[in-house]
């Protein structure tokens, strides 16, 4: 494979995935054509020895798991998310003023703002419409160069290079067209006709949506020895990728006893509180099915949870060359030198001295470096996946991530390498159980 090849398949899964719907949705193609079945929480679950099998909820979140041949053992959950900050479009979009039609928005999530201006933007997500005497749900993607925020040029604010203070319900309203331009949602129904003509709709027959405005920038390959990666939504598509990508490359190892499980949640980005999310009950939901699908009962399963491990993967802060002084002293990441292993006393981040000990042992095996991040002690940090389903789930776990710049801005920056190394990790991670041997000691 050449240096970047991995990375070019990144891409090209980001640029499927405009969204966490879409990023569900192409994961759940990926696995039907590896041969995974996908499962309905709604039914009932026939799951065999040897068998591979998917779950989805709300479309946005997923989880996938094979059984072993023999008895298993514990899991091994390698855990990101899908969403990202994003303009999220409201209710009754259009608003015509001054001969223009822009569309109402809210932000979704921890935004860097000032990055929006002036870039291609398009609109993607999902409607659900009346459909045969019920709903259905129908994904779209505009896929074209559909809305621009443009910036107010600097003769008419000064000050524009000194600070400004922006208003995201007057300041990042994108234009969609003039005044008498084709309606968001017209465009939005046209778009699906398009896409399914043997299932046309009317706008009359959308009776809800969770719609996107989202940066249409393609991913692209930069510096001295194009060494660098940038694109929208590294964060966290690029883990969920690499978790996927390790998890189907993990077929190739038979003997192993523990039941590797690839999941993705959701609304990590405005706290994980939502049925979807790592605070929610889908992990433990889906772990205690899959348990009792095995005929285990309760304590079975509680011993299967005590034989478990869990990689939270979300990408972490690389040290930014022109701000030096915002990384910690000491443990300083950069992109391209490896896999981050976080730290945090307040939890976090759940990376501790026993869970430090397996990322490392997994890490020499799969012959990937490893760094060490933690916050300065005067910046707290933001918390992620591990602690979050920690509450719902208690295994040992550890936060890693690949080094990043731009984080939450429409375009960040990874290094190429890194990206290979987080594949390799999983691989060799799903490949791998976790047993307890005596009080304080394991075999990986």
């Amino acid at each position: 494979m050449t240096q970047h090849a991995n990375c070019q398949k990144l891409a090209d899964f980001i640029h499927k995935s405009p969204t966490s719907y879409h990023l569900a949705e192409e994961t759940r193609q990926r696995l039907l054509a590896a041969g995974y079945e996908q499962l309905l929480e709604s039914s009932a679950w026939q799951i065999r020895p040897g068998g591979k099998y998917f779950v989805l909820r709300n479309g946005s979140a997923i989880a996938a798991f094979r059984i072993p041949a023999k008895a298993p053992g514990g899991f091994m959950i390698m855990a990101s998310h899908a969403d990202s900050p994003i303009l999220k479009i409201k209710e009754n979009p259009d608003i015509r003023e001054n001969d223009y039609t822009r569309l109402n928005i809210e932000v979704y999530g921890g935004a860097l703002l000032a990055p929006w201006f002036d870039r291609p933007l398009s609109v993607a997500g999902r409607i659900y419409v009346r459909e045969e005497g019920g709903i259905s749900c129908r994904l779209v993607d505009m896929e074209r160069d559909l809305l621009m925020i443009p910036s107010l040029a600097i003769h008419m604010n000064r000050q524009a290079n000194e600070g400004t203070k922006l208003n995201p319900q007057k300041d990042l309203l994108p234009l969609l067209g003039n005044g008498d331009c084709t309606s968001l949602y017209d465009l939005v129904t046209q778009k699906c006709n398009e896409d399914q003509p043997d299932r046309k709709i009317c706008t009359e027959d959308v009776l809800g949506h969770d719609l996107y405005v989202y940066c249409r920038e393609r991913p692209f390959f930069w510096g001295a020895d194009h060494e660098f990666m940038a694109c929208p939504r590294l964060d966290d598509a690029s883990c969920a990728y690499a978790s996927l990508e390790g998890f189907l490359r993990a077929e190739n190892y038979n003997k192993v006893d523990s039941v590797p499980v690839h999941l993705v949640f959701d609304n990590e980005e405005v706290g994980s509180s939502t049925k979807q999310g790592a605070a929610s009950t889908f992990l433990k939901d889906t772990l205690r099915r899959i348990s009792a699908g095995l005929g285990c009962g309760e304590t079975e399963h509680l011993q299967m949870l005590a034989r478990s491990f869990m990689l939270s993967s979300d990408n972490g802060h690389a040290l930014h060359p022109n701000y030096p002084e915002k990384a910690d002293p000491v443990n300083k990441v950069r992109m391209g030198r490896g896999i981050v292993l976080k730290y945090s006393a307040n939890q976090k981040y759940t990376t501790d001295a026993l869970s430090a000990a397996v990322v490392r042992v997994l890490a020499e095996r799969a012959g990937v470096a490893l760094q060490v991040f933690t916050n300065r002690a005067d910046v707290p940090g933001g918390s992620t996946l591990g602690n979050l389903s920690g509450n719902q789930v208690a295994v040992p776990t550890a936060d890693v991530g690949l080094a990043q710049l731009a984080m939450h801005s429409p375009c960040e920056c990874i290094g190429c390498s890194d990206v290979d190394d987080m594949i390799a990790l999983a691989e060799t991670f799903f490949a791998s159980s976790m047993k307890e041997t005596g009080y304080g000691s394991y075999t990986v």
